[in-house]
């Protein structure tokens, strides 16, 4: 049996940010991940907001920094979209996660990767992992918006998603500095679509509200007379589930707390996730390591006063969903306060809660 403070399960951006917040205040910890090596199989666009950025350090190297919007309506008529100061970050996601999991294990986290979480049970004060390989105090599920730990203390659970798909192109013809976001509730029913340059490919896709599903060669079809398609090929395929039903309750149970996806922590009006995931990982590992070396409050009660609800995005997803059908959206795109909401959507400082 391997005895830890901590059991962290799941590998993405908010396990690894806990882990090595926890590690970096002494605290040992374990991160159980079922792929087998860092970034491997990645569901997530890894677009990340300016105000991310400027929260953690990320090599340069692994990121591409991307400025303008360009937002199409229904029949690809479109306004650009600028902000002094703010930016986009796109990223070579499995190497922007091998960094991250560089980071935990220097400053002394356990990453067991190919190795699934299974199970757990609460044996008195410790909770018992994996048929008993692992003892910890604390157990902390980031396993995913589907959630096994969830499931296994009877937590709340995400219930609303967006379904996501995405293609990475070489040999694709885009302005360097542009973000093209395709609205189109045939197409991306209740999200968008967009192509992006990353780090050295570009990145296609569109999500929708499930059960909608996306159509990625549906949408590139109809793209090939904005983007010019004739001499790119793909290199890569993905796609995942996003949770945007907002925090879940109850998120935890004794010292079974869950983070990132698994808390449903995830903007339900952007699907933004990867900052919230990192800011909360952080602020998750540095309550329980204060709880466990200095008697500090609970991490359970501390997360329950800071972590995200989502009200008013959560009202704007209806809104938009319902209220929003594809001839609205072509009549809206020139109106003033259309072009005032959008650049607020996309550049306004992204608030956590």
């Amino acid at each position: 049996m391997t005895n830890t403070d901590v059991l962290i399960a799941g590998g993405g951006f908010a396990g690894l940010e806990c882990a090595r917040a926890l590690a970096a205040l002494g605290v040992s910890v374990t991160v159980l991940e079922r792929k087998k090596v860092a970034g491997q199989g990645m569901h997530t666009t890894g677009i990340i907001v300016g105000e991310c950025a400027e929260e953690f350090s990320l090599p340069e190297s692994v990121t591409r920094k991307v400025t303008d919007v360009r937002l199409f309506a229904p029949n690809l008529k479109y306004i650009d979209l600028q902000a002094p100061d703010y930016f986009f970050l796109t990223t070579d996601t499995p190497a922007l996660m091998k960094h991250l999991s560089d980071e935990a294990e220097k400053a002394g986290a356990n990453i067991m990767y190919d190795t699934a979480y299974e199970n757990a049970v609460q044996d008195g004060e410790n909770i018992l992992v994996n048929d008993g390989a692992y003892s910890c105090k604390f157990l902390i599920g980031a396993d995913g918006p589907r959630s096994k730990v969830a499931d296994h203390f009877s937590l709340g659970q995400n219930t609303k998603f967006l379904l996501g798909a995405e293609a990475e192109y070489e040999g694709l013809d885009l302005p360097q500095n542009s973000f093209y976001c395709f609205l189109d509730q045939m197409q991306a029913y209740g999200y968008l679509g967009w192509v992006i340059p990353s780090v050295g490919v570009t990145q296609v896709g569109l999500a929708c509200s499930m059960p909608k599903r996306p159509d990625i060669d549906a949408f590139v079809a109809r793209m090939k007379g904005v983007v010019d398609f004739s001499q790119a090929k793909v290199v890569a395929r993905r796609g995942g589930l996003i949770p945007v039903g907002g925090l879940v309750s109850p998120f935890a149970r004794g010292n079974v707390i869950l983070l990132g996806d698994s808390a449903g922590i995830v903007s339900p009006l952007t699907a933004g996730g990867i900052h919230t995931a990192l800011h909360y990982g952080k602020i998750l590992g540095e309550t329980i390591a204060k709880n466990l070396r200095e008697n500090g409050d609970h991490p359970a009660n501390v997360m329950a006063k800071i972590y995200p609800r989502f009200y008013l995005k959560q009202g704007l997803r209806k809104i938009y969903e319902h209220l929003s059908p594809n001839w609205l959206l072509n009549a809206s795109l020139t109106n003033p306060l259309f072009k005032f909401c959008a650049s607020n959507v996309f550049f306004k400082r992204k608030q956590l809660r």
